[in-house]
């Protein structure tokens, strides 16, 4: 093995990126090179970009931007055991698989997760990219957003070779969450009734999740009536446009027969929705925070809002799932038809990163993919 030239994605200080010639380093013991096909746009790859992350997360530059990377595994390192040169892999998030919470299969709650997703270092606290000379950070285990990357063995799943796996760049953090927080945190049972706010990748996916769960009222909030249509087409029996209805909580009150919804699922971290999923539950509700909500911040009564209604309100990343299981699980679904992730994708070119950003702010694409240059 050597080390390979690669075109990527660079941020090289707050809020500036160009396209630059980097080096990607041999993988080490349990690590794999990837020949990186296709990456997702993600709204975490542009908090990275702008720093909109706490600083004792370690984020640091340069910085290559990525984490819903698919590609060919092109070489391997010392130890690796499931992986071999040719393989078509999904890359998920990175767990250390050595802490207590991940020997507890909680790899989610990895106590190196803001090391490894943001600190751009990996478990050996030692980086793998090179610009200009200086070692450059890798978000979340990855950098995907180049012709390769280095990915630990255990974050990248293998697929069918007949899979077209640019469709799939979303399974490994958007579509994983979204669903994720349904099936595996809120757990509702036939017939439930949920609320998810903020209709984008995550947002959707936890709309497909509800309606593969059979819930009776499944109602999606947000303010792109594109959106809306979208997730009524997914499985949404009922939409609220924010910017129309005066007061949604009490729409979605008056859509439960005056109790609200048993469930909620943020996805935006925008305080005045994170009340409104709060605020809308019935008695013994949940809500689910998936959101990346930053600095921000909200005001609650615990008593009047949580203890004396018995609601629970909790967060979950990475949709609390095992990548090597879970994402298996999504692929059939998308096989099946479940998951129809043609509808929430458009592809660009890699010299158009600039563009395919704009796009995902404006909220004009649900998920922007970037294609790498041969």
């Amino acid at each position: 093995m050597s080390k390979v030239k690669s075109m990527a994605v660079v941020a090289t200080e707050v809020g500036k990126i160009s396209i630059q010639e980097v080096e990607i380093g041999d993988p080490k013991k349990g690590e794999v090179r990837v020949k990186v096909i296709a990456s997702g746009i993600c709204h975490t790859d542009l908090g990275a970009i702008n720093s909109a992350f706490p600083p004792e997360f370690g984020l640091s530059y340069p910085l290559v931007p990525g984490h819903e990377g698919v590609g060919i595994v092109e070489s391997v390192g010392e130890g690796v055991m499931e992986l071999a040169v040719g393989d078509k892999v999904i890359m998920s998030y990175p767990s250390c698989g050595v802490c207590d919470m991940c020997k507890k299969n909680r790899p989610w709650a990895c106590r190196s997760r803001h090391q490894l997703f943001f600190g751009g270092k990996f478990a050996d606290g030692t980086k793998r990219i090179v610009y200009k000379g200086q070692e450059t950070a890798s978000f979340f285990g990855q950098g995907s957003w180049s012709q390769y990357c280095i990915v630990a063995e255990r974050n990248a799943v293998k697929v069918d070779p007949d899979v077209d796996v640019k469709m799939l760049c979303s399974l490994g953090c958007g579509i994983q969450t979204g669903f994720g927080c349904v099936v595996n945190r809120a757990k509702p049972e036939p017939g439930s009734t949920i609320a998810v706010f903020g209709c984008g990748t995550v947002g959707l996916a936890a709309i497909m999740a509800a309606k593969a769960t059979s819930c009776s009222t499944i109602i999606g909030v947000d303010q792109n009536e594109d959106r809306l249509a979208l997730a009524k087409e997914l499985g949404a029996t009922h939409t609220i446009n924010t910017k129309e209805v005066e007061d949604p909580v009490k729409l979605i009150q008056d859509l439960t027969g005056g109790y609200g919804v048993e469930y909620t699922i943020e996805c935006t971290g925008v305080p005045v929705l994170l009340e409104m999923a709060l605020n809308c539950l019935d008695q013994n509700g949940m809500s689910v925070i998936v959101g990346v909500s930053g600095t921000r911040s909200i005001n609650v009564q615990p008593e009047p809002v949580i203890m004396d209604p018995s609601r629970t309100w909790t967060g979950m990343v990475e949709g609390g799932s095992i990548p090597k299981v879970f994402i298996p699980r999504l692929v059939q679904l998308y096989k099946d038809g479940k998951i129809p992730l043609e509808k929430l994708v458009k592809f660009y070119d890699f010299q158009d990163v600039e563009q395919a950003i704009a796009d995902t702010v404006s909220g004009e694409i649900i998920k922007p993919v970037l294609m790498m240059p041969e």
